[in-house]
C-alpha cells in the first residue's frame, strides 16, 4: 500500500461521517492540539515581555546567611619570645639565629627610636627570616598600643617604623580612706604601684605621704585608662587627685597643656627651661623629621637638636622629673632619659659621663651629665630630644610650660575642667 500525504481538507464530509465515533473524536482532538500549539506563543516570544519583580533586599540581608571567606595568613615568625628578667639583646639575637653584624645594623636603624634599650619583661620580640636565614623583619611588641617594626632594605640596612595606636580612653574614679599608709589604702581601692607613685610624685611638694596623713583622711583619684579592642593596654594617666585632711584639702588637676595645677591655677611643678644648658651654645643641627640621608637618599629624620659643645660641658635637667634610663648604646653613646610626668620626656645622647642613676628624682636646673662624643659622632656635641605624648617635637619651638601660673584666660577654661572632674570624682 503506497503511503499518501494526509490532508483533512481533502477528506469529504461523507467519509468523515462514515468513520467510527471513537476515531472521529481522536482525529478531531489531534487537529485541535496541533492548532493550539501553532497559535500559542513560544518561550522566546515571552522573554522581552517579562514583568520585573521588586526584591526585599533588607529582608534578605537580615537573614543569617554565612558567606565563606578566604583569610590571608601572614607567615609565622621564625623566632619569638616574651622577654624575661636576665635576657640580653645579644642573647636574644643569638637565640633567633641572627648574627652580630645584623644586630648592629638594627641598632643603627634604632638610633632614631631607641626602642631596643627599653625592652622589659613581658614585652615580646619576633624575628622573620628569609630562605637564606637572613633577618627580614623584626617586631618589638610593647603592648597593644605600641609596636616597633624593623624591615630590611635590599642593601642589608634596616628601616624602623614606630606604630602607636590611640585606642579609646575611659575615665575611672577611685575613692577611699586612709587606713595605714597611702600606698596600702590606694592599692586596696584599685590603683597599681606605678599609679600610686605618680600621685605621690604630683603632690610631693605639698605633702609628705609618710608623715602628714592620718587614719580617716580621704582621697579621690580620677584616672584615664587606654583600651584597644575592649582590652586595657596598661597605659593610664592621672586626671585629678584630691586628699582631704580634716578642714584642709590638697588637690591637683591636669590641664589641656598636660601639666598639673591646683584648683587656683598654681602649677604643681616648676616650669621648663627651653634648653638643657646653663648658657647658650651654637646649634649645629636642628630638628628635621624629613631629613634625607645624603648617601642613601632615604628618609632619616633628625628627632632632636644638636648643640656644639666642648667635651665636659654641664648638662642640666630642663624640668622636674625622674630618670627612667641611663645606658650605653653602640651608636647613641652614653645617654640619659628623664620622664617629666605622664606627658613629657627628654633624652640626652653622646654624653661623656652620667651624674644621675635610674629612678633618681631630679629638679629643673640640676646638673645631670657632662657632654661628650661617645657613639657614632663626627665631633663633640649634645643631641637633645623633647617628646610629647611619646612623639619627638622641636624643643626650640614646641609649646612647653614656661610659666608657673595660669593666665586669667586659661583659668576660665581650667575652672570648668575642674568642676566637671570634681563631679566625676564625687566631690561636692
Amino acid at each position: 500500500m503506497r503511503a499518501g500525504k494526509f490532508s483533512f481538507s481533502n477528506m469529504s464530509k461523507n467519509r468523515f461521517a462514515g468513520l467510527p465515533s471513537f476515531h472521529r473524536k481522536v482525529l478531531l482532538g489531534s487537529v485541535l492540539i496541533v492548532g493550539a500549539a501553532i497559535l500559542f506563543p513560544s518561550n522566546q516570544e515571552l522573554l522581552p515581555q517579562r514583568v520585573p519583580v521588586q526584591l526585599d533586599i533588607d529582608s534578605i540581608l537580615s537573614q543569617n546567611v554565612t558567606i565563606p571567606s578566604v583569610e590571608l595568613l601572614e607567615p609565622k615568625p621564625a623566632f619569638q619570645k616574651v622577654i624575661v628578667k636576665g635576657d640580653t639583646l645579644s642573647g636574644l639575637f643569638e637565640q633567633g639565629g641572627v648574627d652580630q653584624q645584623t644586630m648592629h645594623r638594627v641598632l643603627e636603624a634604632d638610633l632614631n627610636v631607641l626602642a631596643l634599650d627599653t625592652l622589659k619583661p613581658g614585652n615580646k620580640i619576633q624575628f622573620w627570616l628569609n630562605d637564606a636565614g637572613e633577618l627580614q623583619k623584626l617586631t618589638l611588641y610593647f603592648n597593644a598600643a605600641r609596636q616597633v617594626i624593623f624591615t630590611r632594605f635590599d642593601d642589608g640596612a634596616f628601616n624602623v617604623d614606630e606604630v602607636n595606636i590611640e585606642g579609646i580612653w575611659r575615665d575611672r574614679a577611685i575613692s577611699g580612706q586612709i587606713h595605714g599608709s597611702f600606698y596600702v589604702s590606694a592599692k586596696k581601692m584599685g590603683l597599681n604601684a606605678a599609679e600610686i607613685q605618680r600621685v605621690e610624685s604630683l603632690l610631693k611638694e605639698k605633702l609628705n605621704f609618710a608623715r602628714d596623713l592620718r587614719a580617716g583622711d580621704k582621697f579621690s583619684v580620677l584616672m584615664n585608662d587606654q583600651f584597644i579592642d575592649g582590652e586595657a593596654t596598661g597605659n593610664s594617666q592621672v586626671l585629678g587627685v584630691t586628699i582631704d585632711r580634716g578642714s584642709s584639702s590638697i588637690n591637683a588637676y591636669q590641664h589641656t597643656d598636660g601639666n598639673f595645677y591646683d584648683e587656683k591655677g598654681q602649677s604643681l611643678a616648676r616650669a621648663f627651661q627651653r634648653i638643657p644648658l646653663t648658657k647658650n651654645y651654637r646649634i649645629s643641627s636642628r630638628f628635621n623629621p624629613n631629613r634625607h640621608h645624603p648617601v642613601t637618599g632615604r628618609n632619616s629624620p633628625h628627632n632632636g637638636t644638636d648643640f656644639a659643645l666642648p667635651i665636659g660641658t654641664k648638662i642640666v635637667a630642663p624640668g622636674d622629673g625622674i630618670v627612667s634610663l641611663v645606658t650605653d648604646h653602640r651608636f647613641a653613646g652614653k645617654y640619659i632619659v628623664i620622664d617629666h610626668g605622664s606627658k613629657y620626656r627628654t633624652r640626652y645622647l653622646h654624653l661623656s659621663k652620667a651624674l644621675v642613676h635610674k629612678g633618681q628624682r631630679v629638679s629643673r636646673g640640676q646638673v645631670i651629665a657632662l657632654s661628650g662624643n661617645t657613639g657614632r659622632v663626627t665631633g663633640p656635641h649634645l643631641h637633645y630630644e623633647f617628646h610629647i605624648n611619646g612623639r619627638p617635637v622641636d624643643s626650640m619651638k614646641a609649646k612647653i610650660p614656661m610659666a608657673s601660673k595660669l593666665s586669667s584666660k586659661e583659668m576660665s577654661e581650667f575652672s570648668q575642667i575642674v568642676k566637671v572632674r570634681k563631679m566625676m570624682m564625687g566631690i561636692a
